[in-house]
């Protein structure tokens, strides 16, 4: 069976883990699945903090789930397409911000750095973990040192908020 033939966005699991189908954008589809978490962020943006960090472990544990069962379908670990760790990762470092354009930018930015150069503990995570834990929990941790990155440059008055 041809892989364009295993992608099936009726199924749940896929439909969420392939990013409502941008993980299927014919270059890039990391870079487009992120903007798949623009919906969630834009949504939860004046909810309390407590209740955006509840939201990121929900759609965290949700995507091990689809994203592993996307990957069995698939036949291949953390295939390009499967892209709802990206949104969990851009929604992880967007919580707390008061969105303005720069800080969805600048967010955006600071969480594909970290999500394709992979530094440290993101690599180990990255090489280490399997599964659908394994694809998500590089990204879970690349939104944590994004998302304290952008709070720092917010704080500091570099984003207007």
């Amino acid at each position: 069976m041809s892989q364009a033939k295993k992608f099936n966005l009726k199924k749940p699991h896929q439909f969420f883990g392939l990013g409502f189908g941008t993980g299927l954008a014919p270059f890039a589809p990391g870079t487009f699945g992120t903007f798949a978490a623009l919906p969630f962020i834009f949504i939860t943006q004046h909810y309390p903090l407590w209740l955006q960090l509840v939201f990121a472990v929900v759609i965290s544990v949700f995507g091990i789930w689809a994203c592993g069962k996307t990957a069995d379908d698939l036949g291949v670990h953390d295939h390009p397409a499967i892209v709802w760790d990206e949104v969990a990762g851009y929604y992880i470092t967007m919580i707390g911000a008061a969105l303005s354009w720069q800080a969805l930018v600048v967010g955006f930015i600071l969480f594909r750095f970290f999500d394709i150069a992979k530094p440290g503990p993101i690599r180990m995570l990255d090489k280490r973990v399997h599964g659908g834990l394994g694809i998500m929990a590089d990204d879970i941790l690349a939104g944590f040192f994004s998302l304290i990155c952008l709070q720092a440059l917010i704080k500091a008055g570099y984003i207007p908020v």
